[in-house]
C-alpha cells in the first residue's frame, strides 16, 4: 500500500522562486519516469517546465506514444483523462490539481445527453441508424464511451471538418456536442444551411425543437460554450480593423459565428500558432483566443517585427487551467520523488474501452 503523500499544505505557502526550484530538483530526480504534457493554455510559470506541448489532438497523440512511468498532465481534466484512456496499463497520468476542470465539458453530461438520445428515437424512430453522436474533444470519457458504444466519434478543432464528413458517411444527421460553435462553423464550412442546423437545449423537452426542426436537422448542436472564446466580440475586430487597416485577424473556432465569418484566418490553437509564426515579417495580428497562447505567441515573433494583439478588451484566459500553479506541481513532483502518487486519474475500465473505440476513430480518420 501506498504511504501517505506529502500534504499540500506543506506547499500553498511556497514563494513562486521557491517552488520553481524545487520543481527542478524534482524533475531531475525523476529523469525519464516523469514526462510533463501542457496545453497551449498553460500559465507561463508551469508551462516553461513542459516536455511535450501542443494543442488537444496532438497532446492525444503524443499521450499514445510516450512510455514514461507518469504522465503529469498540467492542462484540464478531460485532458488528463484522454491521457489515461490513450496510454499504457504500466502508465498513470496525472493531474496537479483536480479542480482544474472545463466549463464546456461540464455543459454537457452522461443524463442529459441520454435522454436527448432517448427523445431522438422518439421522432425518428431509430436514432442509431440516422444519426452520428460526435463529441468535442473538450468532454466526459463517458460521453466518449457514449459515441463509441453507438458507432461514433470524437473530434478536437484541428479536424473536426474531417470528422463530420466521416460522420456523414455513416448516417445523415450529427448530433454534436457539447459546443455549439465549433459545430456550427464545420457545418457551415460543409455547405449546410443555417435552418439544417438547430441548437438542442438539454433542459428544455425535445431540446426546444419541434419534430419538424428535428427531421429537417443535418446538424443538432448542443446548447454549450466556451467560457473564454465567447468573450469575444465582431465589435472588437471592427473597432481593430479601422485602428489597423491590412492588419490579419485570426481566430477559433470555439469563437461564436460572427466572429469566425469576420476573420480573416479560423483554425485551433496550433493552427493559430503556425500560421503566425509562418507569416512575414512586420504583420501585424489581432487573435481570438486564449489570453496566455497569446502573449507567448507575442514575445516569440517580437524579434520578427510580428505584432500580435489579444481581441478582447478584457482579460480572458481558461481560469481552471490557471488553477495548476508552481505550487501544485512542484507538490506533485516532490510526491513522485517519494514513491507517492497524488491525483491520479483513472478512468473506468468499461468507460476507457468504449471512450478509447472513439478516440482511435478520430485518431484514423485524421
Amino acid at each position: 500500500m501506498q504511504a501517505s503523500p506529502i500534504l499540500f499544505d506543506r506547499f500553498n505557502a511556497l514563494a513562486d522562486n521557491e517552488a520553481q526550484e524545487r520543481i527542478r530538483a524534482a524533475r531531475a530526480k525523476l529523469g525519464k519516469r516523469a514526462v510533463l504534457l501542457c496545453h497551449h493554455y498553460q500559465r507561463a510559470d508551469v508551462y516553461q517546465h513542459a516536455d511535450l506541448t501542443g494543442d488537444s489532438l496532438k497532446l492525444s497523440r503524443l499521450a499514445s506514444q510516450t512510455d514514461s512511468e507518469f504522465i503529469v498532465f498540467c492542462g484540464v481534466h478531460f485532458m488528463a483523462e484522454v491521457a489515461d484512456i490513450m496510454s499504457a496499463p504500466t502508465q498513470t497520468a496525472i493531474l496537479p490539481d483536480l479542480a482544474a476542470g472545463c466549463s464546456m465539458a461540464d455543459m454537457a453530461n452522461l443524463a442529459k445527453v441520454e435522454r436527448c438520445w432517448r427523445e431522438l428515437n422518439e421522432v425518428l424512430g431509430n436514432a442509431e441508424s440516422l444519426v452520428t453522436p460526435v463529441t468535442y474533444i473538450n468532454s466526459a470519457a463517458d460521453l466518449k464511451a457514449f459515441c463509441g458504444e453507438r458507432g461514433g466519434i470524437v473530434c478536437t478543432s484541428s479536424n473536426a471538418g474531417t470528422i463530420a464528413k466521416w460522420a456523414f458517411a455513416q448516417r445523415e444527421k450529427i448530433l454534436f456536442f457539447p459546443d455549439q460553435h465549433l459545430g456550427r462553423w464545420t457545418g457551415h464550412n460543409l455547405g449546410i444551411a443555417m435552418d439544417e442546423m438547430m441548437v438542442w437545449d438539454p433542459d428544455l423537452e425535445f431540446g426546444g425543437l419541434t419534430p419538424d426542426q428535428i427531421n429537417k436537422a443535418k446538424i443538432l448542436l448542443w446548447k454549450g460554450h466556451c467560457s473564454v472564446h465567447q468573450m469575444f466580440q465582431l465589435s472588437h475586430i471592427q473597432r481593430w480593423r479601422e485602428a489597423n487597416p491590412g492588419g490579419i485577424v485570426i481566430s477559433h473556432p470555439e469563437c461564436n459565428f460572427d466572429v469566425c465569418v469576420h476573420s480573416d484566418h479560423v483554425g485551433s490553437t496550433e493552427h493559430i500558432v503556425k500560421t503566425i509564426k509562418e507569416a512575414p515579417a512586420n504583420t501585424r495580428w489581432l487573435v481570438g483566443t486564449e489570453l496566455n497562447l497569446v502573449d507567448r505567441l507575442a514575445n516569440e515573433v517580437k524579434p520578427d517585427g510580428k505584432i500580435v494583439q489579444f481581441m478582447a478588451p478584457t482579460v480572458c484566459m481558461c481560469s481552471t487551467m490557471q488553477r495548476i500553479d508552481p505550487q501544485h506541481l512542484a507538490w506533485t513532483l516532490e510526491n513522485l520523488v517519494e514513491g507517492k502518487v497524488v491525483n491520479p486519474i483513472r478512468v473506468p475500465a468499461h468507460e476507457a474501452k468504449l471512450a478509447k473505440l472513439a478516440l482511435e476513430r478520430m485518431l484514423a480518420v485524421s
